[in-house]
């Protein structure tokens, strides 16, 4: 069945999470290397809640590693126009958090997608036709995505799939621009990733604010589709109205009306304006 966990924020981000993980069934089939890839969209939070809150991405890793201790864990991001992602590796907090676990035996680290080998891959999509992505992407793997809740004014909302537009290694990210439904679905099909995570404590109007809305939630789900239509449903919009949601749908990636377990979504849905 594709369920969508929509939890109630208690207060402590690890025990909440905790909580929407055993209502999911678990992380699923956890292997190495583990992806994790948090929404790094600028240096410049002009919110404080338009980039994923680090301690939500520590707390899923010392929860991933409590269930194996050997796995090889990495925080990925890409270079983009509005930030460099060692900049922001640093910034945030990752790279000491990953220095600490290092010096603790944890196999854990930070990796810049713009800086690593680039792999030639079979893929025939919307928009990509036989890309070269970074290698690592192109080998098995357990990709965990996780977002803020946020609207955007070129791909209407930006949640677990359009966080995966950050993989992208080339810095000019706005040559995808005029294409980037197209673009998300063909990087959705391509990663799948395992676990989606929204972090909806705080909603945010647009990529980078200014306006906000407090919501209280998290969001979490096996298929990304679900976990973002859920989200969409959070803002008093329709997911039948986001492109890459709608095209998605029909490459076994979720459901634009999937099955809730927890919150009822009508008790914590906030009107956000529609972008």
């Amino acid at each position: 069945m594709d369920s969508v966990v929509l939890v109630k924020y208690k207060q402590d981000i690890r025990r909440t999470l905790e909580e929407g993980l055993n209502l999911l069934g678990g992380f699923g089939n956890l292997k190495s290397p583990v992806l994790v890839k948090p929404n790094l969209c600028t240096i410049k939070d002009g919110t404080g809640h338009s980039v994923t809150d680090t301690e939500v991405v520590e707390s899923i890793i010392d929860l991933v590693l409590e269930k194996d201790s050997k796995l090889s864990i990495k925080i990925i991001e890409s270079d983009s126009q509005s930030k460099d992602a060692q900049e922001c590796f640093e910034k945030f907090g990752y790279t000491e958090f990953c220095k600490n676990k290092q010096e603790s035996g944890f196999n854990v680290s930070t990796l810049d997608l713009s800086h690593t080998p680039l792999a030639k891959m079979s893929f025939d999509g919307e928009y990509f036709k036989d890309p070269k992505l970074p290698e690592v992407l192109t080998k098995s793997h357990h990709f965990i995505s996780i977002a803020v809740a946020k609207t955007h004014d070129l791909s209407y909302i930006t949640g677990v799939m359009k966080n995966l537009f950050g993989v992208l290694p080339r810095k000019d990210m706005s040559v995808y621009h005029p294409k980037i439904h197209e673009i998300i679905t063909d990087l959705a099909c391509i990663l799948r990733p395992e676990l989606n995570i929204v972090d909806a404590r705080v909603g945010v109007e647009d990529w980078n604010g200014p306006m906000t809305h407090k919501i209280g939630a998290f969001i979490i789900g096996r298929q990304p589709v679900s976990v973002d239509a859920v989200m969409t449903k959070l803002f008093e919009l329709n997911p039948r109205d986001v492109n890459h949601l709608v095209k998605s749908s029909r490459h076994n990636l979720g459901l634009l009306e999937p099955d809730i377990i927890g919150e009822k979504i009508e008790e914590m849905s906030v009107k956000f304006s529609q972008p």
